[in-house]
């Protein structure tokens, strides 16, 4: 199996279009054409992941993490990091990073945390994206309308809401007559040919447009298919980073604290608060760095707000302004890892891979608390 065959399921669920403006999501190191037998998902790419990558024989990398964040300026080996990129190109091991794209998107990272805090959610911390609908309308024989259907519902058309899967159809005549190198799949050069058609109609949001495209192209049997797209009226998908959300009934903020470092596993974790006893329902969160959300989480009547990576003038401001948040540290998002994976082997028995998915097992957080 071709590495670009699996990135494109995984861009199917987080699309690439919805990171933030800059965020260097996508491939970072070597090359999706490429055979690929196990894959590894991790939240960062330190020396101590590639090694292990290389003792597993992984030939791909997904990392919520982008190893090169800033452009490199020398590519000397006595430097721990470029010796990792050598390590990587030498072992040919790709590495694609999904970033703020899993953040944002809906069943992403932060809805899983909601979820493992049991928060419901009812809204974003920040609206960050309104991705328009388009409706494809494409003409093909009848015989071949049901694979059609199927093969653009794989790639994701035809989502509505908690329904999948949703087309409309019907049939007709198709009139055609091959001229000059046509090699039709049906009919004869110079003469017309009638043929029993289906018109098949999905919709979907414009960022699947290429992934949808592709896949109607390999399934549908003409040289030349004949489609149209056309752009919807009806209102665009919101998008946006954090979440908002209630608790099923109020406790006190120590003890929500209390429940993170339980989820989460922490031996510790920072709270900047001045009334630790107060009660909390409505709670706003943010995977990683998300400090400079604060005051949208005000915005929306948090009673408190969880993010990561506070800075400690901030952190007064925070205090200021009559907000509590709960730093637990940036690495929670090593959630991604067991939940991405589940996401792969589901795809592995939907499409039947050949393929074999692991999770880095290396520490990667920096921080102790003793």
């Amino acid at each position: 199996m071709l590495a670009s065959d699996f990135i494109r399921r995984l861009d199917q669920y987080f699309p690439p279009g919805l990171a933030e403006a800059d965020d260097p999501v996508g491939l970072h190191v070597g090359t999706l054409d490429k055979e690929i037998a196990k894959v590894m998902m991790t939240l960062d790419v330190r020396p101590e992941v590639v090694a292990e990558a290389i003792r597993e024989g992984v030939d791909l990398i997904v990392a919520k993490h982008p190893p090169i964040f800033r452009p490199l300026k020398r590519l000397t080996l006595n430097d721990p990091q470029n010796k990792m990129y050598s390590e990587l190109i030498k072992h040919d091991i790709a590495v694609y990073a999904v970033h703020t794209n899993m953040d944002i998107v809906e069943n992403g990272l932060n809805d899983w945390f909601c979820e493992v805090l049991d928060i419901e959610v009812t809204d974003f911390l920040q609206a960050t994206h309104e991705i328009p609908y388009l409706k494809l309308v494409v003409y093909a024989p009848t015989d071949y309308g049901e694979s059609i259907r199927l093969a653009l519902e794989k790639a994701g058309a035809g989502q509505q809401g908690d329904y999948r899967g949703c087309s409309f159809s019907t049939v007709g005549e198709g009139r055609f007559t091959p001229v000059g190198d046509a090699k039709p799949f049906l009919g004869n050069l110079q003469q017309q040919e009638v043929v029993d058609e289906t018109k098949i109609e999905v919709m979907f949001l414009e960022t699947q447009r290429d992934h949808i495209m592709k896949a109607l192209l390999a399934a549908h049997p003409y040289e030349e298919p004949a489609y149209d797209l056309i752009y919807l009226a009806n209102p665009p998908k919101q998008f946006g980073l954090g979440r908002v959300g209630e608790l099923n009934e109020a406790i006190t903020l120590a003890d929500f604290v209390q429940k993170i470092k339980e989820v989460f596993q922490l031996d510790g974790l920072r709270l900047i608060a001045d009334t630790p006893d107060k009660l909390v329902k409505r709670v706003a969160i943010c995977g990683g760095s998300g400090e400079k959300f604060f005051r949208d989480a005000l915005k929306k009547n948090a009673d408190v707000y969880i993010t990561g990576d506070v800075y400690y003038h901030t952190a007064h401001d925070m205090i200021a302004e009559g907000i509590s948040v709960i730093d637990p540290g940036h690495h929670i998002e090593v959630l991604c890892q067991t939940r991405c994976l589940a996401l792969f082997e589901q795809w592995k028995q939907e499409y039947n891979w050949d393929l074999t998915f692991i999770e880095a097992t290396q520490d990667t957080n920096p921080f102790r608390f003793y």
